[in-house]
């Protein structure tokens, strides 16, 4: 089994509860890609949040994360069934898979190890999509705040693997032919609680806490309102 860096588990209620939904124009997109739509593998699929978007455009999900606490807090439609698998190690048949999505996780993985995995369980002309997000946008007053917070306040609590994100993905390795893919974007209507339980779903954060011993939210909280 490949190693599995666990920077989630400890915080899984909370990311389950904050992180945001991915837009339905990607898993549309990505449904269009494939060929046929039997049977989907979401990969580190945390509390589900890509497992249920795609639920809508597949026969089936096989919904995995190497976290027990992710999973324990993972939901979703009737047709994906969650497990606990690593990466690298999915138990599903050969040549079973239509479509491989990576949410968000690409960055964590064993990319050698995995990429195995995919050679073994996808289809001939089968899809992987991977994809990530960075940061958020919400007015000049604010985003500068909260940039701060990333890079000044619990910039040192970042893992290493951060910066693929950043990167948007242009130095990881991917063997495999890219696909053009539209602009897309992701939008939602937070609280100013809902924003909070978000950066406290930052696994800098929980680092910085369990190595501070204080919460630097209150502080950005008061600073926003």
């Amino acid at each position: 089994m490949s190693q599995f860096k666990d920077h989630f588990s400890s915080q899984s209620k909370t990311y389950s509860q904050y992180r945001p939904e991915y837009p339905n124009d990607l898993y549309k997109f990505i449904a269009g890609e494939c060929t046929e739509h039997i049977l989907a593998w979401d990969c580190a699929t945390g509390n589900g949040q890509a497992a249920r978007g795609l639920s809508m455009y597949f026969d089936r999900i096989y919904a995995s994360d190497a976290s027990d606490a992710q999973i324990s807090n993972a939901h979703g439609h009737t047709n994906i069934d969650f497990a606990v698998a690593d990466a690298a190690k999915s138990d599903l048949p050969d040549c079973s898979v239509d479509l491989i999505t990576v949410a968000q996780a690409l960055h964590w993985f064993d990319l050698d190890a995995f990429y195995e995995e995919v050679r073994r369980v996808l289809k001939p002309g089968g899809v992987l999509a991977v994809w990530s997000y960075q940061g958020m946008e919400i007015d000049p007053e604010i985003d500068p705040l909260i940039w701060h917070y990333y890079n000044h306040v619990v910039g040192d609590y970042w893992p290493p693997e951060r910066v693929h994100i950043e990167d948007r993905y242009s130095t990881l390795n991917f063997p495999f032919v890219k696909i053009k893919v539209p602009s897309l974007v992701m939008e939602v209507n937070w609280s100013l609680d809902h924003v909070i339980g978000y950066l406290e779903s930052w696994s800098s954060t929980t680092r910085y806490i369990e190595d501070r011993a204080e919460n630097p939210l209150i502080e950005l909280r008061e600073k926003i309102a």
